[in-house]
């Protein structure tokens, strides 16, 4: 458990900035800051970071939080994970007792499975550094690569000696189980139910995830064992935590880099990242020869909107260099391609030249992904049909690009380059963009219902009403206020009340609460904390320790909107006050219309029950009374 003290330190010190910042790349905007959301796929920046009140708040999907919830919601943590996770970000030391193995084995599935993996990578890092097979075999072959031991300890690099059992024994030694060395991949069980190591005799690579977290390996068998071997690299299975299409590797490791020089270099292996890291060019990431995916386009958009395609020239490296480019296209990210020289990929090109020299080749060489599909699939082509289809293909890779003036140039580019009528090639395109846009809205055709009698009575839509999130948003925004002076009570007494006192007496007295439990509870604790010293409703439910009620002040402190200074809403105290007065007289309004449209309802349904139907009408009147005489107070003269 972590005390309450710490928890207020790491509350303290965790900047809402800094902490998007490890995942998002924020620009100035205003008083806020402003980037690409983390938790859905969007072209168009909609996620504010608002230093002032210390939170995040995506415009499109709703998500975000404090620094907290935050770190939650994006790495899937628990509340002390991530509040773990803050305090080493800030260096705040946590006194924690050892866990007990009972309490091991009451942890989550997915934690177990991370440490057993941070633990194999600093087994695999010790047995490269320190076990005699690992400094002559496994070193020797990082050092024949050319990668130094900086760079080694950097992606901590490792090696895993010949002995196929040793690993689970080693583990299990130290208390970690069969169960989640096997769930994690490290190790399988062959036919008498004994754990063989998936990694022995191969140099180790971690993919370590966007948090830092080791997420699986990649294993490489040396040089010398290659001979007839055509799976050169065993990687990690599918896991609860790690899924090949979702990672990248090395983007931990280059997050920053990518942020700083707004591109991303996309590379096919483990040694082509090394090798680009020992050059001094940090901002690569490699997909190890799968296609990309939407979610791994998605991570990179957060960072930068340019990426190049650094592969080498052969046939493969081609192929690679096609594969998955009308996803970034459509995504809006800004596509280059880098083809190096036959016989060389970015390891061997890397190792030859200096940074300089190779960011120079890089800057001459690279092409816009078009003119490189253009030049690729044209070239030297004299058959009509071949021709035809080259062109078709290179059409609708426009037709994924998503800023017009840019779709619009390569139009009339390809029409000059292709001697072929630029309205010919536009009609193509729109056809492309039309087949993509009927794709998109076809819909399952829902099953059909059977009809219900006309006297049953339609079931009405659950959840607060809009007048119930207008009255507590403005209990998280302003609750704690005193704007009510001097108000008479049943014992002669007169007192100053706060908003969320003003509220709340008024639904008790007529027996009135939100129809959303977490609203109630938010209603209770502002009137509860209203004395308290140094209260303040926004700041409190911000940071508040149940993560639905800190995601939901989140959502209620920010304007959807953002609004110039002069266009702000007054919060005088008399404002307020007229402010708080009227929400009440609208939410009892608002019951009032809810209840008066049960009681038809139930009219509707009691056509054989006359006694009852008599006292339901009596209600139906009483009510519409109730409700003329509040609408004539509000100011609306309305009769039912």
């Amino acid at each position: 458990m972590i005390d309450r003290q710490t928890v207020e330190r790491i509350k303290d010190a965790a900047n809402i900035v800094e902490v998007v910042s490890e995942f998002v790349t924020l620009k100035k905007s205003g008083a806020n800051y402003k980037g690409l959301c983390p938790f859905h796929n969007e072209k168009t920046p909609s996620f504010m970071v608002s230093p002032a009140r210390n939170t995040c708040h995506c415009f499109g999907c709703g998500k975000g939080g404090n620094p907290i919830s935050f770190i939650m919601e994006h790495e899937q943590m628990t509340y002390p994970e991530a509040l773990r996770w803050l305090a080493n970000k800030y260096h705040i030391e946590i006194q924690e007792r050892e866990l007990t193995d009972e309490e091991k084995r009451e942890q989550s599935e997915r934690e177990s499975m991370f440490i057993v993996n941070e633990y194999a990578m600093e087994y695999f890092e010790d047995m490269l550094h320190n076990h005699p097979d690992g400094v002559a075999i496994g070193k020797q072959y990082f050092r024949q690569r050319g990668i130094r031991d900086d760079i080694i300890r950097k992606f901590q690099l490792g090696y895993d000696p010949a002995d196929r059992f040793a690993f689970a024994r080693a583990a299990m030694k130290k208390g970690y189980k069969a169960e989640f060395i096997e769930k994690v991949g490290i190790c399988y069980k062959n036919d008498r139910g004994d754990l063989i190591d998936r990694y022995a005799g191969r140099v180790i690579f971690p993919w370590i995830g966007i948090s830092g977290k080791v997420v699986g390996f990649g294993g490489r068998k040396l040089d010398a064992a290659t001979k007839g071997v055509q799976q050169k690299y065993v990687n990690s299975p599918d896991s609860e935590i790690y899924h090949k299409d979702r990672e990248l590797y090395g983007l931990y490791q280059a997050k920053r880099a990518i942020a700083k020089e707004d591109c991303v270099y996309m590379v096919e292996g483990y040694t082509d990242v090394i090798a680009m890291h020992q050059a001094g060019i940090e901002n690569v990431v490699a997909n190890s020869g799968t296609a990309l995916s939407n979610h791994q386009i998605s991570i990179l958009h957060r960072f930068t909107s340019n990426i190049i395609l650094l592969y080498d020239g052969d046939e493969a490296g081609i192929h690679a260099a096609l594969r998955g480019t009308d996803m970034l296209l459509a995504e809006g990210m800004n596509l280059k391609v880098l083809l190096l020289p036959n016989g060389e990929d970015p390891d061997s090109f890397a190792r030859k030249h200096t940074a300089s020299d190779f960011r120079q080749y890089i800057e001459e060489h690279q092409a816009d992904f078009i003119q490189f599909k253009t030049d690729l699939l044209l070239r030297n082509e004299r058959d009509p049909l071949k021709r035809a289809n080259a062109i078709n293909s290179i059409v609708q890779s426009i037709s994924m690009v998503v800023n017009p003036i840019l779709r619009d140039t390569y139009l009339h580019d390809c029409s000059q380059r292709m001697g072929i009528a630029e309205a010919t090639l536009i009609s193509q395109m729109n056809k492309f963009i039309r087949e993509r846009k009927g794709q998109q809205e076809v819909r399952p055709v829902p099953q059909e219902r059977p009809q219900q009698p006309v006297s049953q009575p339609k079931a009405e839509k659950t959840g607060p009403s809009p007048v119930e999130q207008m009255i507590i948003q403005h209990i998280i925004r302003h609750g704690e206020k005193v704007v009510f002076e001097n108000v008479a009570a049943e014992d002669g007494n007169t007192y100053n009340l706060s908003i969320a006192q003003f509220i709340k007496i008024n639904l008790s007295v007529d027996g009135l609460s939100f129809s959303n439990e977490l609203y109630n509870q938010i209603l209770s604790e502002a009137v509860a904390h209203s004395a308290d010293p140094g209260f303040v409703a926004e700041r409190y439910f911000i940071n508040h320790d149940d993560i639905n009620i800190s995601r939901l002040a989140t959502e209620m402190a920010m304007d959807k909107i953002p609004l110039a200074e002069s266009q702000q809403p007054r919060n005088d105290v008399e404002t307020l006050r007229q402010r708080t007065q009227h929400l009440v007289l609208d939410f009892r309004m608002d019951y009032l219309d809810r209840r008066l449209k049960e009681i038809r309802r139930e009219i509707a349904a009691a056509t054989n029950d006359a006694q009852r139907l008599q006292q339901l009408m009596e209600d139906f009147k009483d009510h519409s009374e109730l409700r003329n005489a509040l609408a004539r107070k509000l100011g609306s003269n309305i009769i039912l």
